[in-house]
């Protein structure tokens, strides 16, 4: 090879890892700033405590003097309190034949509930909408603010739920169960629902708290509340109770 044609592609050679070099610089730049945006953006995740597996009255007790309560105190409602009613709805349990099973059970595992907080006075908790992980057991922020007031209004003026320090919302997405099932699915996630709501009694009344089931709501105007296209099925404040 001519030593002019060799040296030709010699320069061209280090000027092409030149280039390489300075676009990689250029993109690893563009990358630290797209994580930086996307940390900005991200919504804020708050880690729960771990539910109690011996915490509260045994469940012969816990029937027994389980009431629905619509008064409340109003006092603020302890954020392990929150974290173990949130865990009874449809947290993970031990390991069952299919893989890990849920403290509700769901027609083939497919889990079509969705659970929210909405916070007004919650212990080291900011006012907001919050969506319950039962993969993580934390809570992700929607939306900050206290929706309690809007959240009556929407349930037919039930001002009781104002009043509680915070309020479950169970919501469902049919088409994770109608996908398996056909219409027939729906069945099984009212089903679904009603296992949820009765756990989340029971652990109430098992911590000395109080809640009700709440099945009057204008669902487009709980929808917009919670920012969601999922079904609302069920509202249920909890809190100290006012006897």
């Amino acid at each position: 090879m001519p030593k002019h044609v060799f040296r030709n592609l010699l320069v061209l050679g280090l000027l092409g890892m030149v280039l390489f070099s300075i676009s990689c610089e250029v993109v690893n730049d563009d990358n630290e700033a797209n994580r930086d945006l996307t940390e900005v953006n991200e919504e804020k995740v708050w880690e729960l405590p771990s539910p109690e597996l011996e915490e509260g009255k045994k469940v012969e007790d816990t029937l027994y003097n389980r009431l629905s309560r619509r008064n409340f105190t109003g006092d603020v409602l302890l954020q392990k309190h929150a974290a173990q009613i949130l865990w009874a709805s449809t947290g993970t349990g031990v390991d069952g034949v299919t893989g890990a099973t849920r403290t509700a059970p769901s027609a083939g595992a497919t889990d079509p509930l969705e659970v929210y907080l909405i916070a007004g006075n919650v212990e080291d908790l900011v006012e907001g909408i919050y969506r319950y992980d039962y993969t993580s057991h934390d809570l992700t922020k929607i939306m900050e603010g206290d929706y309690r007031e809007e959240l009556a209004g929407a349930a037919l003026n039930q001002d009781f739920i104002a009043e509680a320090p915070a309020s479950i919302v169970l919501a469902a997405d049919y088409g994770r169960t109608t996908a398996t099932y056909g219409e027939r699915g729906r069945r099984y996630v009212h089903m679904e629902v009603g296992h949820a709501a009765q756990n989340i009694h029971l652990q109430a009344e098992s911590l000395q708290l109080g809640t009700v089931a709440i099945g009057a709501f204008e669902d487009e105007d709980v929808q917009e509340i919670l920012n969601t296209d999922y079904d609302p099925l069920m509202i249920m404040p909890v809190g100290e109770a006012d006897s």
